[in-house]
C-alpha cells in the first residue's frame, strides 16, 4: 500500500475529488495547509501598503491505495491539479505498512 499526498490549489480540489471518483478512489482526507516553494509568495495590497504574504494557503489531499492503484491516481490527481502556472504544487508517494479500520478491526486492503 501507499499514500498519496498532494498539494493543490484550493480551488483545484473539487476538480481532484471528481477525478479521484472517476478513478473509483473512494476516500481521501483534505487539510488546508500553508507553505512555500518557488512561488515565494505574493505581493498583495491594503489600503495603500505593499506587504508580501510569504505562505501561501494550498490544500493537502491524503488518499491511501493498494499498489496497483498509485499510477492512475498520481495521473488524476496531476491532470486535475494543473494550472501550468507556478505553484500548482506536488504530489509525495510514501509507503505504508498496515492500515485498520477502527469500527470493524479489518486490516490492510480490507480497511481501504
Amino acid at each position: 500500500m501507499k499514500k498519496v499526498e498532494a498539494i493543490v490549489r484550493p480551488f483545484k480540489l473539487e476538480d481532484v475529488k471528481l477525478a479521484l471518483v472517476n478513478a473509483e478512489i473512494i476516500g481521501m482526507t483534505v487539510s488546508e495547509v500553508r507553505g512555500f516553494g518557488r512561488q515565494k509568495g505574493q505581493v498583495e495590497r491594503y489600503r495603500g501598503s505593499e506587504f508580501t504574504v510569504e505562505f501561501l494557503q494550498k490544500l493537502k489531499v491524503e488518499v491511501v491505495v493498494d499498489d496497483d492503484k498509485v499510477e492512475a491516481v498520481v495521473n488524476a490527481i496531476a491532470e486535475a491539479a494543473k494550472t501550468g502556472e507556478i505553484g500548482d504544487g506536488k504530489i509525495f508517494i510514501s509507503p505504508v505498512d498496515s492500515v485498520v479500520r477502527i469500527r470493524t478491526g479489518e486490516r490492510d486492503s480490507k480497511a481501504l
